[in-house]
């Protein structure tokens, strides 16, 4: 693993305050949990967020990976810190949790 790829998604994830690592964009996701996290994002307002379609980089996608010691897409980062994937973001937003940590996004 290039320690370059984990310097790339470190400043992604540190210069933007949501950053949502999927398969496919926002506008086409290209997975049903990829899906499910960008509907959550936009039900709580959050319409502008980074978003890096691993499908498009594969040094990226297993990067990411091993960046946050997580093994599935998609990843979802606020303010640098990793949060969690599809289920853990629908936890976190039927608890209430997720629109706290994004704030005033």
């Amino acid at each position: 693993m290039s320690t370059d790829i984990q310097k790339i998604i470190h400043e992604q994830v540190t210069t933007h305050p949501v950053v949502l690592y999927m398969k496919g964009n926002p506008t086409f996701p290209q997975c049903g949990f990829s899906a499910n996290a960008v509907r959550i994002l936009h039900a709580l307002g959050v319409k502008d967020f980074f978003s890096v379609n691993v499908l498009q980089d594969t040094d990226i996608r297993q990067g990411i990976k091993d960046y946050a010691n997580w093994p599935t897409i998609p990843q979802l980062y606020i303010k640098g810190e990793f949060i969690g994937g599809s289920d853990i973001m629908t936890e976190m937003y039927q608890s209430g949790e997720l629109k706290q940590l994004l704030g005033n996004h």
